[in-house]
Protein backbone atom coordinates (compact mmCIF):
# COMPACT_ATOMS: atom_id res chain seq x y z
CA UNK A 1 0.00 0.00 0.00
CA UNK A 2 1.01 3.54 -0.62
CA UNK A 3 0.76 6.06 1.52
CA UNK A 4 -2.47 7.68 0.24
CA UNK A 5 -3.87 3.78 0.67
CA UNK A 6 -2.42 3.53 3.59
CA UNK A 7 -4.03 6.78 5.29
CA UNK A 8 -7.69 5.54 3.57
CA UNK A 9 -7.45 2.70 4.94
CA UNK A 10 -7.35 4.31 8.60
CA UNK A 11 -9.99 6.56 7.64
CA UNK A 12 -12.24 3.52 6.89
CA UNK A 13 -10.89 1.79 10.31
CA UNK A 14 -11.54 5.15 12.42
CA UNK A 15 -15.08 5.59 10.36
CA UNK A 16 -16.17 1.75 11.00
CA UNK A 17 -15.23 2.86 15.30
CA UNK A 18 -17.12 5.72 15.19
CA UNK A 19 -20.34 3.91 13.50
CA UNK A 20 -19.62 0.99 15.98
CA UNK A 21 -19.71 3.68 18.85
CA UNK A 22 -22.84 5.65 17.52
CA UNK A 23 -24.43 2.26 17.16
CA UNK A 24 -23.78 1.92 20.87
CA UNK A 25 -24.80 5.40 22.19
CA UNK A 26 -27.91 4.89 20.35
CA UNK A 27 -28.35 1.38 22.33
CA UNK A 28 -27.74 2.95 25.52
CA UNK A 29 -30.56 6.18 24.88
CA UNK A 30 -33.08 3.56 23.87
CA UNK A 31 -32.19 1.52 26.96
CA UNK A 32 -32.29 4.36 29.35
CA UNK A 33 -35.92 5.79 27.89
CA UNK A 34 -37.24 2.20 28.13
CA UNK A 35 -35.90 2.06 31.87
CA UNK A 36 -37.30 4.95 32.93
CA UNK A 37 -40.82 4.07 30.94
CA UNK A 38 -40.61 0.76 32.87
CA UNK A 39 -39.91 2.97 36.20
CA UNK A 40 -42.80 4.80 35.75
CA UNK A 41 -45.01 1.97 34.59
CA UNK A 42 -44.78 0.07 38.29
CA UNK A 43 -48.44 0.55 39.59
CA UNK A 44 -49.16 1.40 43.03
CA UNK A 45 -50.85 -2.40 44.33
CA UNK A 46 -51.50 -3.33 48.08
CA UNK A 47 -48.08 -4.77 48.05
CA UNK A 48 -46.60 -1.00 48.66
CA UNK A 49 -42.40 -2.54 49.25
CA UNK A 50 -42.82 -4.34 45.55
CA UNK A 51 -43.87 -1.17 44.19
CA UNK A 52 -41.12 0.44 45.41
CA UNK A 53 -38.53 -2.44 44.87
CA UNK A 54 -39.38 -2.23 40.99
CA UNK A 55 -39.20 1.57 41.05
CA UNK A 56 -35.76 1.48 42.57
CA UNK A 57 -34.75 -1.21 39.79
CA UNK A 58 -36.02 0.23 37.30
CA UNK A 59 -34.01 3.36 38.57
CA UNK A 60 -31.07 0.86 39.26
CA UNK A 61 -30.83 0.04 35.52
CA UNK A 62 -31.35 3.45 33.96
CA UNK A 63 -28.36 4.46 35.69
CA UNK A 64 -26.01 1.91 34.49
CA UNK A 65 -27.33 2.66 30.94
CA UNK A 66 -26.24 6.44 31.66
CA UNK A 67 -22.92 5.44 32.68
CA UNK A 68 -22.73 3.32 29.48
CA UNK A 69 -23.84 6.46 27.40
CA UNK A 70 -21.38 8.11 29.32
CA UNK A 71 -18.14 5.93 28.60
CA UNK A 72 -19.28 5.60 25.19
CA UNK A 73 -19.56 9.59 24.64
CA UNK A 74 -16.15 9.63 26.27
CA UNK A 75 -14.71 6.73 23.40
CA UNK A 76 -16.23 9.05 20.61
CA UNK A 77 -14.23 11.86 21.84
CA UNK A 78 -11.11 10.25 22.16
CA UNK A 79 -11.72 9.16 18.64
CA UNK A 80 -11.85 12.03 16.93
CA UNK A 81 -8.87 13.42 18.95
CA UNK A 82 -7.31 10.49 16.93
CA UNK A 83 -5.38 12.06 14.04
CA UNK A 84 -5.52 8.90 10.94
CA UNK A 85 -4.01 10.75 8.27
CA UNK A 86 -0.12 10.69 9.29
CA UNK A 87 1.68 7.81 8.09
CA UNK A 88 3.66 6.65 11.52
CA UNK A 89 7.25 4.99 12.48
CA UNK A 90 6.05 3.80 15.38
CA UNK A 91 3.27 2.52 17.86
CA UNK A 92 1.59 5.77 18.72
CA UNK A 93 -2.42 6.69 19.08
CA UNK A 94 -3.78 6.48 15.37
CA UNK A 95 -1.43 4.00 13.98
CA UNK A 96 -2.17 0.83 12.58
CA UNK A 97 -0.04 -2.15 13.33
CA UNK A 98 0.47 -5.06 11.47
CA UNK A 99 1.31 -8.78 12.86
CA UNK A 100 1.28 -11.85 10.82
CA UNK A 101 -2.21 -13.34 11.33
CA UNK A 102 -3.78 -10.00 13.35
CA UNK A 103 -3.14 -6.30 13.27
CA UNK A 104 -3.85 -3.77 15.98
CA UNK A 105 -5.40 0.06 15.58
CA UNK A 106 -4.79 2.14 18.17
CA UNK A 107 -7.77 4.64 18.57
CA UNK A 108 -10.94 3.20 20.46
CA UNK A 109 -11.20 0.42 22.60
CA UNK A 110 -13.69 -1.96 20.49
CA UNK A 111 -11.80 -5.29 21.17
CA UNK A 112 -11.71 -8.25 18.60
CA UNK A 113 -13.37 -7.17 15.39
CA UNK A 114 -12.97 -9.82 11.60
CA UNK A 115 -12.93 -6.92 8.84
CA UNK A 116 -12.82 -8.59 5.53
CA UNK A 117 -11.76 -11.87 6.96
CA UNK A 118 -9.02 -9.87 8.67
CA UNK A 119 -8.71 -9.90 12.56
CA UNK A 120 -8.10 -6.37 13.70
CA UNK A 121 -7.81 -5.43 17.62
CA UNK A 122 -9.19 -1.81 18.09
CA UNK A 123 -7.27 -0.35 21.07
CA UNK A 124 -7.91 2.69 22.97
CA UNK A 125 -4.30 4.48 23.53
CA UNK A 126 -5.04 3.88 27.07
CA UNK A 127 -5.06 0.28 26.95
CA UNK A 128 -2.08 -1.88 28.32
CA UNK A 129 -1.48 -3.64 25.17
CA UNK A 130 -1.41 -0.21 23.82
CA UNK A 131 0.62 1.06 26.24
CA UNK A 132 3.10 -2.29 25.43
CA UNK A 133 2.96 -1.60 21.65
CA UNK A 134 3.82 1.98 22.41
CA UNK A 135 6.79 3.45 20.55
CA UNK A 136 7.91 -0.35 18.49
CA UNK A 137 8.39 -0.54 15.17
CA UNK A 138 8.64 -2.41 12.32
CA UNK A 139 10.89 -5.43 13.01
CA UNK A 140 9.91 -5.47 16.94
CA UNK A 141 8.29 -8.11 18.64
CA UNK A 142 5.70 -8.26 21.02
CA UNK A 143 4.49 -11.01 23.53
CA UNK A 144 0.88 -11.69 22.25
CA UNK A 145 -1.84 -14.28 23.37
CA UNK A 146 1.02 -16.60 24.68
CA UNK A 147 2.98 -16.07 21.05
CA UNK A 148 5.87 -13.83 20.71
CA UNK A 149 4.90 -12.08 17.00
CA UNK A 150 7.03 -10.03 14.77
CA UNK A 151 5.32 -6.67 14.40
CA UNK A 152 5.68 -6.54 10.03
CA UNK A 153 4.39 -2.63 9.64
CA UNK A 154 3.16 0.08 10.75
CA UNK A 155 1.74 3.26 9.52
Amino acid sequence: MNEQEQILFKDQLKQYCRSLIEQRITAAKTAIANAQQAANGEEKSSAGDKYETGRAMGHLEKDMYARQLAENIKELAGLDAVNSHLIYDHVTSGAFVQCGEVSFFIAAGLGKQILNGKTIFFLSPHAPLAKTLQEKKTGNNLFFNGKDIAITGVF
